[in-house]
């Protein structure tokens, strides 16, 4: 049997008690909420630490969803605290009101077991390039709420992953919050391709559009997961079809751009001239899907 290597536990209950023990244990500690990414890895000795602390008590702190309003009748956005659980995600009805993609992705990532347990914050932490939520994200053009010792610092997504299990997080800090902006006349969608239900993705797409008044594309925004390690966000494919009427055509040429832009390697779950298939077809797809949300004529 498998097993980690010894290490000390702590509970914490606030997020400054977190951040304090943090500074004070430096690079040897690792938090821990639903540990479901983390714990296999230590089990496996991919990764090890002295101390793990335990941040499920910052539940009650850092767990919701909250829409703000903008000033003066302008557009707002959603905050979303990075201890919100999975479950919390997709049983949301004002989010998935504002953000379909979510929904969408959340049926589809794992199991209730990790999904009761699972958070945003660890989901994005861990920085693996086949996660979906991280995908969902960056489509979303959110930023991330930074903590540590001396206060709050935002940074964008495209900030925020700096590579393949490295983000912009420090040794001594905290992510605690998500933010969304909220847009008019726009939707989104998720789609993904597994080998079987709640396994990581062969390869996953979102996409988020948004329309002008007389109905061409004011801006959209393409995110790929499992597929390289910097393709969660895909900039040609929104310099391509801003300004521009949504079509078959218009959708095929943004599958093109993501297939191109993508860098898959042969695996277990599929070759990588597969994988790009995928990574056209899924795009096509989820900007056809979201489109059509962002119409209303979503069948």
């Amino acid at each position: 049997m498998q097993v980690p290597a010894p290490f000390e536990y702590q509970r914490v209950s606030t997020v400054t008690e977190a951040v304090t023990l943090l500074d004070r244990l430096g690079d040897t500690a690792r938090l821990v909420a639903g540990g479901h990414s983390l714990i296999p890895m230590m089990k496996l000795r991919l990764t090890n630490f002295e101390y793990l602390i335990d941040i499920n008590e910052l539940h009650d702190e850092l767990g919701y969803i909250r829409s703000e309003p903008g000033p003066d009748g302008a557009p707002g956005r959603i905050r979303i605290g990075a201890m919100t659980r999975h479950r919390e995600l997709l049983e949301s009805d004002e989010l998935a009101a504002a953000f379909p993609i979510f929904r969408d992705a959340e049926r589809v990532i794992a199991d209730p077991v990790v999904r009761n347990r699972g958070t945003l914050g660890g989901s994005l932490c861990q920085s693996d390039p086949s996660e979906d939520l991280s995908a969902v994200c960056t489509t979303l053009d959110a930023s991330c709420v930074i903590q540590g010792l001396d206060g709050q610092r935002v940074v964008s997504m495209d900030e925020f992953h700096q590579g393949p299990y490295e983000t912009a997080v420090g040794d001594a800090e905290i992510l605690t919050e998500v933010r969304f902006p909220v847009r008019p006349r726009g939707s989104s969608a998720y789609e993904k391709v597994e080998r079987r239900a709640g396994d990581w993705a062969v390869v996953s797409a979102g996409a988020g559009v948004w329309l002008d008044e007389s109905g061409l594309v004011e801006d959209a925004r393409v995110g790929l997961a499992a597929v390289g390690p910097n393709t969660a966000g895909i900039p040609g494919i929104a310099d391509a079809l801003r300004g521009q009427r949504p079509t078959e055509e218009l959708y095929a040429r943004a599958g093109d751009i993501a297939a191109e832009s993508c860098s898959p390697v042969t695996d277990r779950r599929g070759s990588a001239e597969y994988k790009r298939h995928l990574a056209r077809e899924l795009t096509v797809r989820v900007l056809r899907r979201a489109v059509a949300r962002a119409t209303g004529q979503e069948v």
